[in-house]
């Protein structure tokens, strides 16, 4: 292994972040049901998934931690990367989705992970990657723009361009063309992030991970208690459908992990525990679910936007 590298370290830091966003879930919603799983990989390794569920904030919360290695890598991870060929691999990190039962508490995601493939006499190849996006049914200008300052809050002591880069990846990366819209109104997202060396590329994905409670805890606290109508639920439940369609058909973590023989139950604890489609639904002009389409699913520059 290259000396430069410290998987042990990494491997502290992202267990150590589920400990803090588990504490944080819990005092938050502490009717919610904790179910623990400590899971091995019959290739090699293994994980441990943390879902929260029934709760009066969260229907689901689902907060993985993994560790998986191998012989040789997936097809997902191989396309387009042919120095990666006949290498061995190990992968790890923190991911998380939070669904919320209300409807004006959007449902978030972050992920920070760590890859390295080695093979004998070669020189590793190394990358972090990572991000959070927020996804609103029912949207709102001052949770958009607080979401954005943490995130460019986390870039900005790594170099001026971070924020705008990983933005502007973020809305590229989480947009349904199929559907042509995207999947909320963004955050960040970074993948390959190998720059400098080691410990600069380390906490700068640090620096994401400890943004995503700073970001978010203020949004879901505001947001949880919100009056609703049954209207208000349905919209919320078609629109999940989205999110759905997204972790199915196009999100690359789920294939990978697929790919590699992870663990299914925890790969797909990013869905949400009810969900409805509607044949060829539009809403009506005027009003706040037509608001959704028509502002809050655009690229937009939210911190530059008025209050």
């Amino acid at each position: 292994m290259n000396p430069e590298t410290d998987i042990t370290k990494v491997a502290a830091y992202l267990t150590s972040l589920q400990e803090s966003i588990t504490s944080a879930i819990t005092t938050l919603d502490p009717t919610a049901t904790l179910t623990e799983d400590a899971w091995q990989r019959d290739a090699g390794g293994g994980g441990r998934s943390r879902v929260f569920s029934n709760g009066k904030v969260f229907e689901q919360a689902g907060i993985n931690f993994s560790h998986v290695f191998g012989d040789n890598l997936p097809p997902s991870a191989t396309a387009g990367r042919e120095n990666l060929a006949g290498r061995g691999f190990q992968a790890m990190g923190v991911s998380l989705v939070f669904h919320p039962h209300n409807p004006y508490a959007p449902t978030t995601h972050c992920n920070v992970r760590f890859f390295i493939a080695e093979k004998e006499g070669e020189t590793p190849i190394w990358w972090f990657g990572g991000g959070f996006d927020l996804t609103p049914y029912y949207g709102n200008k001052e949770d958009c723009k607080h979401w954005h300052q943490q995130a460019k809050n986390a870039c900005d002591p790594f170099g001026d361009g971070h924020y705008q880069k990983f933005k502007t990846w973020c809305d590229d990366y989480f947009y349904l063309k199929h559907r042509n819209e995207p999947r909320g109104v963004g955050g960040l997202f970074f993948d390959d992030y190998n720059h400098q060396d080691f410990d600069h590329s380390f906490s700068f994905m640090q620096s994401v991970g400890n943004a995503f409670l700073p970001a978010y805890l203020p949004i879901i606290e505001k947001r949880k208690d919100h009056p609703f109508t049954d209207d208000h639920r349905n919209f919320q439940l078609y629109r999940r459908g989205r999110y759905v369609e997204f972790n199915l058909v196009l999100d690359r973590g789920t294939l990978f992990g697929l790919q590699s023989g992870g663990r299914v139950e925890s790969i797909l604890m990013s869905l949400p525990p009810l969900v409805r489609w509607q044949y060829n639904w539009t809403p009506d002009k005027g009003t706040a679910e037509a608001e959704l389409y028509d502002y809050y699913l655009q690229s937009r520059d939210w911190l530059g936007e008025p209050a």
